[in-house]
């Protein structure tokens, strides 16, 4: 994965509510607008319908931040896309989730993420790069491109899907319900 410094710094022409708000504080940028998504905090939004969440509250998932980065991209006539991914989460590539994993005796879990595609590149703005970055993600088990209305329910629904087809594959005696719970326990980890 690579973070906003891979994407062209298209000048932002005013055409569009969410080019219109970035412009209003001063990003006159499409990767600017990257790099200001991706200094944001790490927080589950209040919905995820609402195309400007993020900039109201000041905070985002993958899927609320790239979805906004994807319809400015849309807005300007930028060739972006926003792809739901499906890897192998563990603590070396997410930390934060390796002691809930262990908890319950996984080493890994499925798990769904959204990022954006410039040019063959994974971008990945959900957090900001650091000195140490978690291990790359090389790999994943499952890539589509989707649209940002889809962020909501249809990837909640294709996860547990994923999900439940791991499930039986690994023989794991968990059912989809216990395993969405530890899931969630493993992304609530990465919000403190």
């Amino acid at each position: 994965m690579y973070s906003w410094d891979v994407l062209d710094p298209v000048a932002l022409k005013p055409s569009g509510d969410i080019s219109n708000v970035f412009v209003e504080i001063g990003i006159l940028d499409y990767r600017a607008a990257a790099k200001f998504i991706s200094r944001l905090p790490y927080g589950r939004n209040t919905v995820v319908d609402d195309p400007l969440i993020v900039m109201r509250e000041s905070r985002g998932t993958c899927s609320t931040k790239h979805a906004l980065l994807r319809r400015l991209a849309i807005e300007q006539a930028v060739d972006v896309a926003l792809v739901l991914g499906i890897y192998e989460m563990h603590e070396h590539n997410t930390p934060g989730v390796g002691p809930v994993l262990q908890k319950y005796g996984l080493s890994s879990l499925p798990e769904a993420h959204c990022y954006l595609r410039f040019r063959e590149n994974r971008v990945d703005v959900t957090r900001p790069i650091n000195a140490n970055p978690p291990e790359r993600t090389a790999r994943f088990l499952f890539e589509e491109d989707i649209s940002p209305e889809q962020i909501g329910e249809y990837k909640t629904s294709l996860h547990r899907q994923f999900l439940q087809q791991w499930i039986a594959e690994t023989d794991d005696r968990q059912s989809l319900d216990e395993i969405w719970r530890i899931r969630e326990e493993c992304i609530a980890a990465l919000s403190r």
